[in-house]
């Protein structure tokens, strides 16, 4: 007999059987021993508020539940009720138990889809399956906003939950998997801690993935809202990498939040878990309207009056719109922080070539942009002094006035103001005009300091 779950704890430390909406799993994960694991969190109609947690052990991860999509139904079979923390869940037993899966609310089929060697069908279970299907078309799982932060409140490196729309995923190197997510709202920006001396061996990364993605997926990226990368740690079995569909909303919990390089991006630990939407989710049906009403009306953070340039009768574009461009060659006018620069002396000379590199930043993207002849007199307003250049280049990055080295002492968190620059685009080789496609800022000089 089938135990509905709000009864289940009436059989402390003996076998039922159960079944029930999975709502939230995890990555299957290896045990300190030979088997695999993975934890499943189910409700039905007696059980809802909260869901129950049901852990699973196979002697390798195609014998655990795959879960086709969160919001499916299993029939567990043969699992002993205990309790953790206060909490009642059941286990299943590898050498006992057995379980089958199920199309949830849009399936009309009555067979499984998976099932462990050892599952016997009932009449019954049919009957509860169908009824189960009938209620999850009205249910709406009731969640606080407020328990899922948008990416424009990320603070501090912890463990967050997050409703976010998946836009693509990628092997960063071998076994090393990726994943983009955005919700089209702005990271708030971070102190930069690095080394300006030691920028040019050491320079600050313009993204987590070791080589930039390709000119053609990144044309598929939103070109407004900060994209979050989220890596896996390497424990993380990828029987499951299917629930990750790109172009999908989904709602991640317990995604571990960290700062690379002034960078944000989640890590998907053993912990981590996907968890059930609907598509009328409440939630995130107004997380896209969100979305849409910022893509629709830009707007930019307002630049501190350090630099001034001709373009300001042009629209602002954020730099992913720049890197996205359908021309290679292009002039825009881009609202960024300049959170690196190389090389760190000898910039100005009145004889010669010479020339910068910039590393721009704004919540889209970063990227390199060269600063070159004519164009660093124009930035300097002609040939500055020492001083002079190192006060000037210290205010672009954010470094207290009077300190006499370039980016500050050694360790010491800058923090950039954002700055209004004019940038063109262009190509150094005909036979490769995208792949050798570079940024140069022009037309732009640092104001004098008046203060």
């Amino acid at each position: 007999m089938v135990v509905p779950l709000r009864n289940v704890s009436r059989y402390l430390n003996r076998k039922v059987d159960v079944i029930g909406v999975v709502m939230e799993t995890t990555f299957a994960k290896k045990t300190k021993g030979t088997d695999f694991c993975c934890s499943l969190r189910i409700i039905d109609e007696t059980h809802h508020s909260f869901s129950m947690a049901a852990n699973v052990f196979a002697t390798n991860t195609e014998s655990l539940p795959l879960v086709t999509a969160v919001g499916d139904i299993i029939k567990l079979s043969l699992v002993v009720v205990g309790t953790f923390n206060g909490e009642v869940n059941v286990t299943y037993r590898k050498n006992i138990s057995s379980f089958a899966l199920y199309k949830g609310k849009d399936g009309d089929i009555l067979d499984p889809y998976q099932v462990s060697p050892n599952f016997f069908l009932r009449d019954e279970d049919k009957i509860i399956i169908d009824k189960l299907r009938k209620w999850l078309v009205n249910f709406q799982l009731c969640e606080d906003s407020s328990k899922f932060p948008m990416l424009r409140e990320l603070k501090e490196e912890t463990f967050i939950n997050l409703a976010c729309k998946i836009l693509h995923h990628s092997e960063a190197a071998k076994d090393e998997r990726l994943m983009f997510v955005w919700d089209g709202t702005d990271t708030q920006p971070n102190g930069i801690c690095s080394n300006i001396e030691d920028e040019l061996n050491h320079p600050l990364p313009l993204q987590l993935e070791p080589l930039s993605l390709s000119r053609a997926i990144l044309c598929t990226l939103p070109t407004v809202g900060s994209i979050l990368r989220i890596v896996f740690e390497k424990d993380v079995q990828n029987s499951h990498f299917h629930l990750l569909t790109i172009g999908n909303w989904v709602k991640i919990t317990y995604l571990r939040l960290k700062l690379y390089g002034g960078l944000w991006h989640g890590v998907f630990t053993l912990q981590t878990k996907v968890r059930y939407i609907s598509k009328e989710d409440q939630l995130i049906v107004e997380r896209q309207r969100m979305a849409d009403e910022r893509m629709a009306d830009l707007n930019f953070p307002e630049p501190l009056p350090i630099t001034v340039n001709h373009c300001n009768h042009v629209t602002p574009n954020t730099l992913m719109s720049v890197l996205t461009h359908s021309e290679v060659v292009a002039i825009f006018k881009c609202i960024v922080r300049v959170v690196a620069i190389i090389p760190f002396a000898k910039i100005c000379s009145s004889t010669g070539n010479y020339s910068m590199r910039l590393t721009l930043e704004d919540s889209t993207a970063r990227i390199h942009a060269n600063v070159m002849e004519e164009d660093v007199v124009t930035l300097f307003d002609g040939y500055p002094d020492v001083l002079k250049l190192i006060k000037n280049l210290n205010r672009l990055l954010g470094v207290s006035e009077g300190n006499c080295r370039i980016g500050g002492e050694k360790d010491t968190t800058r923090n950039p103001p954002w700055v209004c620059v004019c940038l063109k685009s262009y190509y150094l080789s005909e036979d490769d005009i995208w792949g050798t496609r570079n940024f140069r800022v022009f037309d732009t000089k640092i104001l004098e300091d008046t203060s």
